[in-house]
C-alpha cells in the first residue's frame, strides 16, 4: 500500500479565483512507491504538499494539525484534499473494506481507497464549518472509523526538527512511542522481562530508604532511610496515621512508563551536536517505519531533509533512504547536494504552484539521459532546479563571460534567479529536455540555450559562393532540435564564440589585444590565419582570455552602447533577456 496521488483544490498556494469544480484540481501529483523528492525554491509549495497530506492521515507523533484560515487560497471559501493510497493487499485492506475500489490489471484485481477532506468557511464570519476525514467512492464518502484511522497515520520530521527533544527521556516521548510499537515490546504490558528486571531493582531501591542491602542486610548508610522516615512522619500526618511511601523507578509497572525513562545515544559520543542527533532521530523512525507485523501504510514525511547536516552527512543519508525498499518516502529540499544526488526519475520540481515529477512518462528525457544525467548533474548543475531562468553554456568561455556581460547591459543574474550552467559539452539536450513534457502543464521557467553554430567561415557557404546557406541552414537545424516549450536556442552568427568576439565591434579591439598578450610566442601578422588556426586545432587559450575580457568588462572598458548594437554578441545579450523573463 502505498500513497499513488494527491490532488488539491483551493489549498493554499494551489487554487485559482475560478468557480469550485470538482472536474479541474488545481494540483494533481501523482507519487512513486519509493522515494519522492519534492525540490523548488521558497514558496513554491513543498511544504503545502507536505501539510495537505499530514493533514488527511493525522502522524504517529500525535502532532496537532487542524485547518486554518491561511489553508484557503485566497478569496475562496472551500478547500478540498484528495488522497489515493494504491495497491492495497488483502491484508492491509480488511479495516477498509466498505471504502476500497476495485479495478482489473492484465488479470489481477487492484484495490484502492480514496481518503477525501473537503472544508468550508462561513465568508460572512470566517468561521470554519465542522468537517471530518471520509472515504470511499462517491466524490461525498463515508466517515472512517478510528481504528482505521490508525492504520494510515504516517511519520513526520517537521523542519528544523530538534531532535535532541525527540529523543529525551520523557512521558509520551517520541523514542518511547516507536518502541511501544516494536515487536520487542508491542501488547507486552506488565509481562515483559524488563518489567521483572525493574521490578527487582526497584526491590533494592526500596532497600537503601530501609537502609538494607539487596540481600536484606543492614548497611552503614542510613541517610536513605531518614530521609524516608521523616517523609512517613508527614504523610501519616497529612494523609492516614501509620501509612507508609515507598520510592521506585515507575510507579505502575508498565512497559510504556519503563520506556519513557529510556534515552537514545551514539556509544563514545559525548554531547553530539544537532546534525548526529539528527541523524540518530531518522534512524529511529526507519526503525519505526520497517516494523515487522504491521499491515498499516509505511509512509515517512521529511521536511528539509538537510536540516542540521553538513554536505557529506546529506549525501550519506540520501543513499540511506535511497535503499529502502518498503516503505514510501516523501521529502523536500532546499540543498543542491540533495538535488545532485537523488536519482532524477524521483525528483518532483516544484515552480511558482505547479509540479513537475520528473520520472520517464513525464519528461522528454530518453533513459540513456537518465543514466548521463545521474553521473554529470552535480552539485553546481543541480542548481538549475532552483532557478526562475536557465543559461545552458558549452563551455568555460561562456561562463566567465555571461555574468559580466549580464552586467554591463544591466542584468543582475542573481538578483532575477538565473543560473549559468556550464555542461562542458553539446549534451544540451539532456538537460534542455528536463524541461520539456509530455504533457500540460509545461515549466513557465524560461531555458536558454547558447551554442555555438561549429561552421568555419571556409564552410559557410552552400551551392553558391557568398549565399551563407550552410550557415542558415545549421542554425535553423540547431534551433529546430533545440528549441521547444520554454527552452530556446541562441545560436552564435559566425562559427564559435571567440570568432565573434574578433569580429564584434564592441569587443574586437580588446579581443586581439588580449589574445596576442596571452599567446605572446605566436605569430600574429595576419591575426585571422593564425586565430583560424589556433581555434582549429583547438590550441586557443580559450579560458584565459575570456577571463581576462571579463575583468575588462568589469573594469568599464567594454562600451555597453556598441555592445547592445553589435550584430556579433547579439545571441548571448538576446540569451540573457530571455532567461531574465524579458
Amino acid at each position: 500500500m502505498h500513497l499513488s496521488n494527491l490532488r488539491l483544490w483551493n489549498f493554499r498556494r494551489f487554487g485559482s479565483s475560478m468557480p469550485f469544480s470538482l472536474d479541474t484540481p488545481h494540483l494533481d501529483l501523482r507519487l512513486t512507491r519509493g522515494l519522492n523528492a519534492l525540490i523548488g525554491e521558497n514558496d513554491s509549495g513543498k511544504s503545502a504538499i507536505i501539510d495537505a497530506i499530514r493533514l488527511v492521515l493525522k502522524t504517529h507523533s500525535y502532532d496537532w494539525s487542524r485547518i486554518s484560515l491561511d489553508d484557503f487560497h485566497i478569496g475562496q471559501h472551500r478547500l478540498r484534499i484528495e488522497l489515493i493510497l494504491s495497491d492495497i493487499k488483502n491484508e492491509e485492506g480488511k479495516y477498509f473494506t466498505e471504502f476500497l475500489s476495485w479495478k482489473s490489471v492484465g488479470g489481477d484485481v487492484e484495490q484502492s481507497l480514496r481518503l477525501i477532506l473537503d472544508v468550508q468557511r462561513n465568508p460572512a464570519n470566517d468561521q470554519i464549518l465542522p468537517y471530518e476525514v471520509r472515504a470511499g467512492v462517491d466524490t461525498q464518502g463515508k466517515q472512517l472509523s478510528p481504528e482505521a484511522r490508525e492504520y494510515l497515520k504516517v511519520t513526520y520530521l517537521k523542519p528544523l526538527r530538534d531532535a535532541e527533544e525527540e529523543l529525551v527521556a520523557r512521558k509520551n516521548s517520541r523514542l518511547s512511542q516507536i518502541l511501544v510499537g516494536h515487536d520487542a515490546f508491542k501488547n507486552k504490558g506488565t509481562t515483559h522481562v524488563l518489567v521483572d528486571r525493574l521490578t527487582n531493582f526497584n526491590k533494592s531501591i526500596e532497600g537503601y530508604f530501609e537502609a538494607k542491602d539487596h540481600e536484606g542486610k543492614g548497611i552503614a548508610d542510613q541517610l536513605g532511610k531518614e530521609l524516608k522516615d521523616k517523609i512517613d512522619t508527614y504523610i501519616g500526618a497529612l494523609y492516614e496515621p501509620g501509612r507508609k511511601t515507598k520510592f521506585a523507578v515507575t510507579e505502575r509497572g508498565q512497559i510504556k512508563s519503563l520506556l519513557e525513562k529510556l534515552e537514545l545515544s551514539i556509544c563514545g559520543e559525548t554531547r553530539p551536536g544537532l546534525g548526529t542527533l539528527n541523524r540518530l532521530f531518522m534512524a529511529s523512525e526507519l526503525l519505526h517505519l520497517n516494523k515487522g507485523n504491521w499491515t498499516g501504510l509505511r509512509l515517512g514525511l521529511v521536511e528539509e531533509l538537510e536540516a542540521h547536516l553538513h554536505p557529506q552527512a546529506q549525501m550519506q543519508a540520501i543513499e540511506t533512504l535511497q535503499k529502502q525498499k518498503d516503505v514510501q518516502l516523501i521529502l523536500t529540499t532546499h540543498s543542491p547536494n540533495v538535488g545532485s544526488k537523488i536519482k532524477l526519475e524521483n525528483l518532483i520540481i516544484c515552480d511558482q504552484g505547479k509540479v513537475y515529477p520528473m520520472g520517464a512518462m513525464h519528461t522528454q528525457l530518453a533513459p540513456d539521459d537518465y543514466v548521463f544525467l545521474q553521473r554529470f548533474l552535480d552539485i553546481t548543475k543541480a542548481n538549475l532546479f532552483f532557478a526562475r531562468g536557465v543559461i545552458l553554456l558549452e563551455g568555460w568561455s561562456e561562463e566567465l563571460l555571461m555574468n559580466e556581460l549580464a552586467k554591463l547591459i544591466g542584468y543582475d543574474l542573481v538578483q532575477k534567479g538565473v543560473a549559468i550552467i556550464n555542461v562542458t559539452n553539446l549534451a544540451f539536450m539532456r538537460y534542455a529536455n528536463i524541461f520539456k513534457r509530455n504533457a500540460a502543464p509545461h515549466f513557465s521557467k524560461r531555458v536558454a540555450i547558447v551554442a555555438d553554430v561549429d561552421v568555419s567561415p571556409t564552410e559557410e557557404d552552400g551551392s553558391a559562393p557568398g549565399d551563407k546557406a550552410t550557415l542558415t541552414q545549421t542554425q535553423m537545424d540547431k534551433a529546430t532540435k533545440y528549441d521547444g516549450q520554454c527552452v530556446k536556442s541562441f545560436i552564435s552568427p559566425q562559427w564559435t564564440l571567440e570568432y565573434c568576439l574578433y569580429k564584434s565591434d564592441a569587443f574586437g579591439e580588446k579581443f586581439t589585444e588580449i589574445t596576442r598578450l596571452v599567446h605572446s610566442g605566436s605569430d600574429w601578422t595576419n591575426f585571422e590565419v593564425t586565430l583560424t588556426d589556433k581555434l582549429t586545432r583547438g590550441k586557443l587559450a580559450k579560458t584565459e582570455i575570456a577571463a581576462r575580457l571579463a575583468q575588462a568588462i568589469s573594469k568599464g572598458e567594454i562600451d555597453k552602447l556598441k555592445v547592445e548594437r553589435d550584430s556579433h554578441v547579439a545571441y548571448l545579450v538576446e540569451a540573457i533577456k530571455y532567461a531574465c523573463g524579458q
